[in-house]
């Protein structure tokens, strides 16, 4: 490709939408994966931040010493179902509450399913967001931290809950609930429908911090469903499990994403929104084509061993690691003309490993 060339297609081609365009692509091929069917059906989600800093003037960048320093920065905010694909991101500034853009990622989705179950880390739920989730028709579950402080909520403020019962200390408050069911349902249509998003309905429901009386009725709403993912999270086990099983392949990811945006010290340099979404959008492409890579060879590597007779246990695979990233070479020369075949051999089991 000529210099030329290329730089016609950087400046005509890599954008945000034909990002979402392959990435619907390896959505599919991934979900047509054996292996992949075997860790989900994909209807599992969940939502993490990755923070970038941002060392060029920028108004899509703000301060966190945290996680930027002096400095000031940006969040990828990504999505990833439970068979290990990315199917969604954004950039935020700064570094927000999640919460307030989660039900924007699973509506603005590149490919997949859309999910029943949406996961995220401790300190990014919000009653309204129990709520309006809820409404939506899908099961909001949060990481718990600090669980002895968490808040429990009641309906009939003289019932015995036992030893609950001084857990239990908020009231649920039905009638604000009913005075504004109709508002309430209209908003959750509005959302459904793309009429409005999701985040803009969160800032406008608590303006100044402070909840107006619809965003109060709904958040007494989600309380409902917020206590009983809490008593749920305490009581079972597996629940707990499942929740912390998808926040870990999570982390997993931005490393490998932290691996690949390797060049200029892993910043991000582009002073406009624009750029950060086709910069970022780009990160996920390429994120995503490394899954469906490592995911392709894992499943030829599993039948080769069915195969020969090697017992492969389900539960076995759904613990195996999907972002590893020790055999992606990030650095030197580049080769982009297909090998013959497209995927290569894979190497006897029983030789020695300098064979």
């Amino acid at each position: 490709m000529t210099r030329s060339r290329i730089g016609h297609v950087y400046q005509n081609y890599v954008r945000a939408e034909t990002h979402a365009g392959a990435n619907a692509a390896l959505i599919d091929a991934q979900a047509g994966i054996g292996t992949a069917q075997l860790w989900g059906g994909g209807l599992v989600a969940a939502v993490d931040g990755t923070r970038f800093v941002v060392p060029v003037r920028s108004i899509d960048a703000r301060a966190n010493p945290k996680y930027f320093g002096r400095r000031k920065g940006s969040t990828l905010l990504n999505m990833i179902n439970d068979q290990g694909v990315g199917l969604a991101g954004m950039v935020l500034s700064g570094t927000p509450r999640d919460s307030l853009y989660a039900v924007d990622l699973m509506y603005r989705r590149d490919g997949g399913l859309r999910p029943q179950v949406l996961i995220s880390d401790t300190g990014s739920y919000s009653d309204m967001v129990f709520g309006l989730l809820k409404l939506l028709g899908v099961a909001y579950r949060p990481e718990l931290a600090d669980l002895p402080d968490q808040k429990l909520w009641r309906i009939d403020p003289a019932a015995d809950y036992g030893p609950l019962d001084r857990a239990a200390r908020g009231r649920i408050d039905l009638a604000k609930i009913t005075r504004h069911w109709p508002d309430i349902v209209r908003v959750a249509a509005s959302v459904h429908s793309g009429q409005v998003s999701a985040s803009d309905v969160m800032r406008m429901l608590q303006h100044g911090g402070d909840p107006t009386q619809l965003g109060d009725a709904l958040a007494h709403f989600g309380r409902i469903f917020k206590t009983v993912h809490v008593l749920t999270y305490v009581d079972r086990e597996p629940y707990r499990r499942d929740i912390k099983w998808m926040r870990n392949p999570q982390e997993e990811r931005h490393g490998l994403g932290k691996h690949v945006f390797h060049g200029r010290k892993g910043e991000l340099r582009e002073a406009y929104h624009a750029g950060m979404e086709d910069q970022l959008g780009a990160l996920g492409l390429i994120v995503n084509a490394i899954t469906l890579w490592n995911t392709r060879y894992l499943d030829d590597a599993l039948n080769q061993l069915r195969a020969q007779g090697y017992p492969v246990l389900d539960t076995d695979i759904a613990r195996l690691h999907l972002y590893w990233h020790k055999h992606i070479n990030v650095h030197g020369h580049y080769s982009f003309q297909p090998p013959e075949p497209a995927r290569r051999a894979l190497r006897d089991p029983d030789l020695p490993d300098d064979e």
